[in-house]
């Protein structure tokens, strides 16, 4: 060994942010910082989640509002869709009898019920 170069130190593998590693030495790299042991809250002990409730009433609105809200907000839907169903069927029920009309009266009443058929066809075609 040559008394004039320095002593060889042991280098260190270290991984980079970026992923890349590479060599390092020990008598440079930072302190490790003692980190406090993390307190974890388990789910059962949360409280409840009351954001909707603080935002309404917050903004000026009342509880009785937010729980109308609440209960008639899925009213409301179910009575819509059960119009819309009811509407539905009925649309489907008029156009199948204005079929069967039409077809009742073109194969009974020969020369006379194509020409009912016919004008019904002009009159509903606008």
């Amino acid at each position: 060994m040559d008394p004039h170069l320095p002593a060889p130190r042991a280098l260190t593998v270290v991984q980079l942010p970026d992923g890349t590693y590479t060599y390092t030495d020990p008598a440079h790299l930072p302190t490790p910082q003692q980190v406090p042991p993390q307190v974890v809250q388990h789910i059962h002990q949360a409280p409840p989640d009351r954001t909707v409730q603080r935002l309404a009433l917050g903004s000026g609105i009342g509880a009785g509002t937010v729980a109308a809200g609440v209960y008639f907000g899925p009213l409301l839907v179910g009575a819509l869709t059960a119009i819309a169903a009811n509407l539905a069927i009925l649309a489907f029920l008029a156009v199948a009898l204005t079929w069967g009309v039409v077809t009742v009266v073109k194969s009974v009443g020969g020369p006379d019920g194509k020409a009912a058929a016919a004008s019904l066809r002009k009159t509903r075609r606008g």
